[in-house]
């Protein structure tokens, strides 16, 4: 039953009746697992370009740079970084007063090492009239650990991740946000040295970010000799999910409608406002510091050269189906091109009548397309490269999490397990056509691919709604192409302590 304040609730976000009832529908009848092909392998859908290919791909990049088409690098900046300090916030309410575990003695014992500490020092000796050494000395551990969490000191614990400090430099730290702005200089820039960089952000942190690049931007302009764009956007309301209850009738909260944020799959319309021919996409916390950026920088312009050569390709054919003169040996060579480089395969066109096989891939061509590094498999939870079924009978290329295959189902579970490859979050991506129309984004995600996670508010359990995920079933209906790229492109940071590998030392 919706009442007159869920009304007014509803438009102010954005959302309408009928949204809610879709949303509603999917808690009573879940979401499919996605049926299984093939897990993809550099024998069947990884590419992995010898050194001459290399050099032809890297060229085409540097090329297309020169050309007056706009990149952007889209970097998700939005997540707290509270995950990142569970372990120290665990510590802070234990009943004991000196480190126990691994994680504490670990993180005690290397503390100078922290880009952090030299902030963290001063904060101690604001709150405490300490320094860490003496504070440690005294065992009062915990007053060091509140300095870095709480308000009164640092905040960490309330921060985004992309505004900590992650790496020691001579002159200083730097944040991944600033690590960002590198990147983007060397790999991202046009022929005039402008460099767009778009962070998504939530609204309580925005005015930091701003703050933040307002202090440091014009330093990097200066030793990269580029111009940045630096621009921000936040997930919009529209995209919050209604919170059930396990009824799955509306969860209320003090007789209020409860609204959860879609998850990453909501920026899906982040990136479709922005005006761009080219977008990167990279997680904020997977930086590294300036001496081991060779390889991240080398990998981001060989997957955007095979992104635009595909591109390139791609658009030719469609002018040459669009001008009606081609040959029956020019639609053969244009679907093998699409079964070999895109690797979208349609076990029925060799029924299809040549008209019938244009119409086909016309649509099959015209359509978003991405590439997406792949890193060695080294156990890292998270999403991997599949070949998969959609729902028009035909296989391609997709990026999976383990809650979309059925691993109750033997042979699925087997190769999830035996996957070789892992998704990094390293995509590059062309969102305009053949004819300089953007394309609209939110036409191509799968809503079939959605999740439901099970959370609590106030003692009460819910269902939660996450919205099909960005680089999953946000862009499952894009041409996808797999590049395998070096595990020193992939440093993620998840725990406090990851600082602490010879990566982000």
């Amino acid at each position: 039953m919706i009442t007159p304040q869920d009304k007014e609730l509803l438009a102010q976000k954005g959302i309408s009746e009928e949204q809610i009832a879709d949303q509603l529908a999917s808690f009573e009848k879940g979401f499919p697992f996605l049926k299984l092909y093939a897990a993809a392998s550099l024998e069947n859908g990884i590419l992995a370009p010898e050194p001459e290919a290399q050099e032809k791909y890297l060229d085409a990049w540097t090329a297309y740079t020169q050309t007056d088409k706009t990149v952007v690098k889209f970097v998700p900046a939005s997540g707290a970084a509270s995950r990142m300090f569970k372990n120290m916030f665990e510590f802070l309410g234990a009943d004991y007063d000196a480190p126990q575990t691994t994680f504490e003695k670990t993180f005690f014992e290397q503390i100078d090492k922290f880009a952090f500490y030299d902030d963290l020092n001063a904060a101690c000796q604001k709150n405490e009239g300490k320094d860490i050494p003496t504070l440690i000395a005294a065992g009062n551990y915990k007053a060091v650990v509140a300095a870095l969490l709480q308000a009164a000191g640092l905040n960490y614990g309330s921060l985004p991740k992309g505004l900590l400090k992650f790496h020691k430099y001579e002159g200083g730290s730097r944040t991944p946000l600033e690590e960002h702005l590198v990147e983007g200089a060397l790999y991202a820039a046009n022929r005039n040295g402008k460099v767009n960089v778009h962070f998504t952000v939530s609204p309580e942190h925005r005015e930091l970010f701003k703050a933040l690049v307002d202090e440091k931007a014009a330093t990097y302009s200066k030793k990269y000799g580029v111009d940045y764009n630096i621009s921000f956007s936040e997930q919009k309301p529209s995209t919050d999910t209604i919170a059930a209850d396990m009824e799955n009738k509306p969860f209320r909260d003090n007789g209020k409608l409860l609204f959860r944020p879609g998850g990453h799959g909501a920026l899906i319309e982040n990136l479709n406002d922005l005006d761009a021919d080219v977008i990167f996409i990279k997680n904020i916390d997977n930086v590294v510091p300036d001496k081991l950026k060779g390889d991240t920088v080398l990998y981001k312009k060989l997957i955007a050269g095979v992104l635009v050569t595909l591109q390139q390709q791609a658009f030719a054919y469609l002018q040459l189906l669009d001008s009606g003169k081609y040959t029956h040996e020019q639609v053969l060579e244009i679907l093998q091109f699409l079964q070999k480089k895109l690797y979208c395969k349609n076990p029925d066109t060799k029924d299809l009548e040549d008209a019938e096989l244009v119409i086909y891939l016309k649509k099959k061509l015209n359509r978003p397309m991405r590439v997406c590094g792949m890193v060695k498999n080294v156990g890292e939870p998270g999403g991997g490269p599949f070949l998969a079924y959609n729902s028009d009978g035909t296989i391609s290329l997709q990026i999976l999490e383990s809650s979309q295959i059925d691993m109750k189902d033997p042979e699925k579970k087997e190769m999830f397990e035996k996957g070789t490859h892992f998704n990094p979050v390293d995509l590059v991506c062309a969102v305009r056509d053949y004819k300089g129309h953007k394309f609209d984004l939110v036409k191509y995600v799968d809503k079939s691919t959605g999740f439901i996670s099970y959370k609590s508010k106030n003692g009460k359990d819910l269902k939660a709604l996450e919205l099909p995920g960005l680089w999953n079933g946000a862009m499952s209906d894009w041409n996808t192409i797999f590049v395998e790229v070096p595990l020193s492109t992939f440093n993620p940071v998840k725990t406090v302590n990851d600082l602490l590998r010879e990566q982000h030392q």
